[in-house]
């Protein structure tokens, strides 16, 4: 039996637990100081931006590619086994392009993904009224790029079903449990006995074969204590769950609505979620959420839809995503001089996107 370790329970630490699960020959024991889905997972929208992205190439675009498919599997898979109802928008995104926009660039991705298989639209405004007549376009909106194979999905629900598929398999969960470090020498393989946590010992007895840091922004000190710092910084995001008396949009068409960065996410019975800012830190210190940034993405939202001036706000929340420094996102490798210790973090603003992909790499290292 070989013993798997991973650290972090958010969107890419229980992906990567149930994909582990799925092999006998694995036992998985996954370690959160706090519930599932509460750090940057929580406070994500759940747009998965693939697609429509511009990358076309190498490994950013495998990682899209890999995660897009896998989710129209996964998704129905994970119903089927928990029973549990996850909210996945297959109605995909429309961004609007404004002026000063290179329209001459989307057409040449359109072509480029025809090539690879998939399907971009070029809308003039006049079908995006059509379509979208709760939108205002004024004369700043030049045209939009429909992309129908992009997704969103629930955040939340989804990590709690992956956990729950993966503990049908036998994967092991341990909430509550701060791991704060790890020791071990060049090349060792770290064991129980060498970790120090918040409330001691981990409450497991045997040795582990495999560690994987899923942390976020946790990872960076974990890979400090193994004398490999591997950097990863906050960006603090924040977002809005609005509430109106009735949908906006024709009931057979909802997409995402992205335009300058900001998205209108339609979630069901005339509510929407709205987001989100983008807030580094200063000095290298904390982040506080700032009320001016969030209200400058709500204005724009309000501009693009003026009817969520009468939204009702239910809830206001916010989250930090860990990003590299001075590096690509996200980090998928063995750490330096550590062979059994994997990292799958520093994501980004991309973490549910490219989880599937990230977990089916995690899986192809520790079975290769």
């Amino acid at each position: 039996m070989v013993r798997v370790a991973i650290i972090g329970c958010g969107i890419v630490g229980t992906l990567i637990a149930f994909e582990l699960s799925q092999f006998p020959e694995l036992q998985v024991t996954a370690f959160d100081k706090q519930p599932p889905a509460q750090g940057a997972t929580g406070a994500a929208l759940g747009v998965l931006m693939g697609v429509i992205s511009h990358k076309t190439k190498g490994r950013n675009w495998q990682l899209r590619e890999t995660s897009l498919q896998r989710y129209e599997t996964l998704i129905p898979e994970l119903e089927a086994v928990t029973g549990r109802k996850i909210p996945f928008n297959k109605q995909g995104i429309l961004m609007l392009c404004a002026e000063g926009d290179d329209l001459s660039k989307w057409e040449k991705l359109i072509a480029i993904r025809q090539s690879q298989g998939w399907k971009l639209e070029l809308w003039d405004v006049e079908r995006v009224r059509e379509f979208c007549p709760h939108l205002y376009l004024n004369d700043k909106i030049v045209a939009a790029i429909y992309s129908p194979q992009d997704r969103q999905v629930d955040p939340t629900a989804l990590t709690l079903a992956l956990v729950d598929a993966a503990e049908r398999n036998g994967a092991i969960f341990e909430f509550g449990v701060e791991v704060e470090g790890l020791m071990g020498g060049q090349d060792a393989h770290p064991t129980t006995n060498s970790l120090s946590c918040g409330v001691g010992i981990l409450p497991v007895a045997e040795n582990f074969d495999w560690f994987i840091l899923a942390a976020g922004l946790g990872s960076s000190a974990l890979t400090a204590s193994l004398n490999q710092l591997v950097d990863i910084r906050p960006v603090l995001g924040q977002a809005l769950h609005l509430r109106l008396k009735h949908p906006l949009e024709n009931p057979d068409f909802r997409p995402v609505i992205t335009c300058d960065d900001v998205h209108i996410v339609p979630v069901g019975d005339g509510e929407y979620w709205v987001g989100a800012t983008v807030e580094f830190p200063e000095n290298g210190g904390e982040i506080p959420a700032n009320a001016d940034l969030l209200e400058e993405v709500m204005a724009r939202a309000r501009s693009l839809c003026p009817a969520l001036a009468e939204a009702e706000i239910i809830k206001q929340w916010s989250g930090l995503r860990p990003r590299p420094e001075g590096r690509p996102a996200p980090i998928i490798e063995t750490l330096p001089g550590n062979s059994r210790v994997l990292i799958a973090s520093g994501h980004y603003r991309n973490g549910i996107l490219l989880a599937p992909a990230t977990a089916r790499s995690i899986r192809e290292m520790i079975l290769q």
